[in-house]
């Protein structure tokens, strides 16, 4: 890859205004240009991450992976296309300035898949509930019997190569979306590695691990997905 590629960030973001503009504001300048998802929000979100300079698609239907879907077909209709894409939480749960150690294994041809992993990382007291620890130990090990893949976790933190996300047809439209990707990628034999990445506890309440419909609506969805691409 050359040494100047462009990389865009892609903040899918559901009622995120106290948060957005400060995750804006810690990625770093390797970055061409920041596209916020705004999944339906009932707050300002999309207008405060305007005012920090992020480009905002709305998104009316809500779901995780419909609103990475909609910031994909935006960047699509861009005349020059990105070289590199990362993905990020809006809720300040992630360490945008990790971005270029994780972007690095790209950069390097080392890789064409690099997920932040925070089971490497150094995680806060409370930044990740037991269901969320559980859960991911569960599909990840899962993976590695049924699909052969090696991952220690399904983190949102993570960056691709732009002409191979196009290639793996990413449909998931809520929270199978993060291990449908690596499923995909796997299955096509992308090169993936793992870095670590810190997390502390986010701005809010979690859409997923602060309610229980949402522990078992996304547990649910994450086993579907592992045995839909079995």
């Amino acid at each position: 890859m050359s040494q100047s590629p462009i990389i865009d960030v892609i903040i899918p973001a559901y009622n995120e205004e106290k948060s957005i503009s400060k995750v804006i504001a810690e990625i770093p300048g390797i970055v061409r240009q920041i596209v916020v998802a705004d999944n339906n929000s009932s707050d300002r979100t999309g207008d405060v991450a305007r005012a920090a300079g992020a480009q905002v698609v709305f998104e009316p239907q809500k779901g995780y992976g419909k609103a990475c879907l909609s910031a994909m077909d935006w960047i699509k209709n861009q005349e020059i296309q990105p070289d590199v894409v990362v993905f990020l939480d809006g809720d300040y749960s992630d360490f945008p300035e990790e971005m270029k150690s994780l972007v690095q294994p790209i950069l390097d041809g080392r890789a064409e898949l690099v997920i932040g992993s925070r089971a490497l990382g150094r995680r806060e007291s409370g930044s990740m509930t037991f269901p969320q620890v559980f859960g991911n130990w569960l599909a990840t090990t899962m993976m590695k019997y049924m699909q052969g893949a090696k991952f220690t976790d399904l983190g949102p933190f993570r960056a691709i190569v732009w002409k191979d996300l196009l290639a793996l047809n990413m449909v998931d439209q809520n929270y199978g979306w993060t291990i449908e990707m690596q499923i995909k990628a796997h299955k096509a034999g992308l090169r993936y590695v793992e870095v670590p990445v810190n997390y502390r506890k986010r701005i809010g309440v979690s859409k997923v691990s602060g309610t229980v419909k949402g522990v078992f609506g996304a547990g649910y969805k994450i086993i579907l997905t592992i045995f839909k691409y079995w």
